[in-house]
């Protein structure tokens, strides 16, 4: 018999170092049986509570109580049986984010052809040009913190926390990552984290399995267009391949497969221009939301977390996670980054555009987080005065480029928190982990009015349930944007299928089906599934 059974301990060095005897004894007790009686037991999720003035880590486990425990469980990660591909059936997959990379490895178990096409860099080549935009205040618009191998969560933290439970299976996202390379902990902590150190080493390793196993990977590919044939008795129009672009030598040329998957993150916004071009009714607006970032020294967040404990005890990072309602809207914090950096995320040269990261340590000297507003279409439509369905999108383009305006060359513009909430101009600055630069500006003038008065509400809200919260040593920096993609591309529930074109399938966080890395994994797996399931029938 399995039963779950929950130690919790009041030090973080007693957690990491708990003799297997204790824990033993610690579960006969609970399920009130004799130690002998307890065949193996199995961590399965570990976590910390900081509230009410104590820290205490939760151990979790399955404890086997009778002869069932498998006779070969392994801790270590067991790969899915990946199949070589033939060739005979091939899927393009355009971007090669999460949902893409793991489209593709979910096809390479059914034999399947897949044939990734990003428009950016390998891991090791947007290293440089990533650094350059610090550096040089340039932006290769192909290659950067959005675009490239990985995607945008490749340099933006890698956490893998996920509230997507009912879409799939996370715990098997995370075991993949883990053959892959990345960290054992991964599988058991409540808030797994890989770090942008670590992230793109374990992206190029899935990248390399995929070429091992027959498909095919093409970096500085850029998506032009749709390959169709002519529309069938409903009007709809069937996708047989893609046309594209050799970004350094400017070569077009086409591909041609079975299906293709559109797995282009939240950044690509060409690409809703083709998929209107094709289907104008497969495009549907969506909820997304804007905001800043505000960066504090890790010492506060610790000191209100942990209440000062952090100075007695050996205790990561702290994180925080704040939510409120102002004015019919939500506001609320993302992408906490505890111990990590703020960094450029613009993938163009016309805005600004601000992301956070934690490196695997989380031992930097500041913690940050988007603190973002709700923004509905509706409030979109009233603000651009634009009706159409890139309402959203305008928008976002509007903001990013009033920070441009604002800023100077990357460095964006930025403001001290107590200055935002009394409506001045900030005169200096503390550290800030931001390297391009911060200019001093009125972020509370030019942010949109329904944006900068919610977020000043909703600070003073924090400020109450993190007493400490808003003090000068807070740094605002914008705009903080590209949290999800303002655009949906409608798919049909059951076959994941494009509504208004045969045989394209959306899929991720630029599609509008995901918001992270383990929620795009798997919706990436779903959409291969589904293509699957279609091939082979035919």
């Amino acid at each position: 018999m399995i039963k779950e059974v929950t130690l919790t301990l009041f030090s973080v060095e007693k957690a990491e170092n708990i003799d297997e005897t204790i824990v033993r004894k610690n579960i006969a007790k609970q399920l009130q049986c004799k130690e002998k009686q307890i065949n193996a037991f199995v961590l399965k999720k570990k976590s910390l509570d900081a509230r009410h003035g104590k820290v205490k880590i939760h151990l979790k486990y399955d404890a086997y109580t009778e002869k069932d425990f498998p006779d070969n469980y392994t801790s270590q990660s067991i790969l899915p049986e990946y199949k070589k591909a033939d060739g005979k059936k091939s899927v393009i997959i355009v971007g090669s984010g999460p949902a893409g990379l793991f489209a593709a490895l979910r096809l390479l178990e059914s034999g399947i052809k897949p044939i990734i096409v990003e428009r950016g860099n390998t891991v090791k080549e947007r290293k440089r040009d990533i650094a350059q935009i610090s550096r040089s205040h340039k932006i290769n618009p192909d290659s950067n913190y959005c675009f490239g191998e990985g995607g945008a969560g490749t340099f933006s933290d890698g956490k893998l926390y996920t509230r997507s439970v009912k879409r799939g299976n996370p715990e098997r996202i995370y075991r993949i990552f883990h053959f892959f390379g990345a960290p054992e902990q991964i599988i058991t902590d409540s808030h797994p984290h890989i770090g942008s150190d670590l992230l793109p080493e374990i992206v190029h390793n899935i990248t390399c399995k995929i070429e091992e196993m027959g498909g095919s990977v093409m970096f500085n590919t850029r998506f032009t267009g749709f390959i169709t044939d002519k529309a069938n008795s409903s009007g709809k129009k069937r996708v047989l391949g893609i046309s594209a672009v050799d970004v350094a030598s400017g070569e077009m040329f086409q591909l041609k497969a079975e299906a293709v998957v559109l797995a282009t993150g939240h950044s690509a916004e060409d690409v809703y221009t083709l998929v209107e071009e094709l289907s104008p009714n497969s495009l549907e607006p969506k909820t997304f939301a804007v905001g800043v970032r505000v960066e504090h020294p890790r010492s506060v967040i610790d000191d209100i977390q942990y209440h000062e404990r952090q100075r007695k005890e050996k205790l990561p990072a702290a994180e925080y996670r704040l939510v409120t309602q102002v004015a019919e809207r939500g506001v609320y914090s993302f992408c906490m980054c505890p111990g990590g950096l703020v960094v450029p995320s613009a993938s163009n040269e016309e805005g600004l555009v601000v992301n956070g990261m934690s490196p695997a340590s989380r031992a930097t000297r500041w913690s940050n987080a988007a603190i973002v507003v709700e923004v509905r279409p509706e409030d979109a439509r009233l603000i651009t005065k634009n009706e159409s369905v890139m309402a959203g999108l305008i928008l976002r383009q509007q903001i990013e480029s009033m920070a441009k305006q604002e800023g100077k060359g990357q460095a964006v513009p930025a403001q001290r928190l107590t200055d935002f909430l009394e409506g001045k101009l900030s005169q200096d600055f503390p550290d800030c982990s931001y390297t391009p630069g911060i200019v001093s500006s009125r972020l509370d003038l030019w942010l949109p009015e329904g944006i900068s008065s919610r977020l000043k509400q909703a600070f003073l809200d924090f400020d109450k349930k993190m007493k400490g919260f808003v003090c000068s040593q807070a740094v605002l920096m914008a705009p903080e944007t590209r949290t999800s993609t303002p655009v949906r591309i409608a798919r049909n529930k059951e076959t994941l299928e494009c509504i208004g074109i045969e045989r394209l399938y959306p899929a991720g966080e630029g599609s509008g089906y995901s918001g992270g890395i383990v929620s795009s994994a798997i919706d990436g797996e779903k959409v291969a599934e589904s293509i699957c399931n279609i091939l082979s029938c035919e």
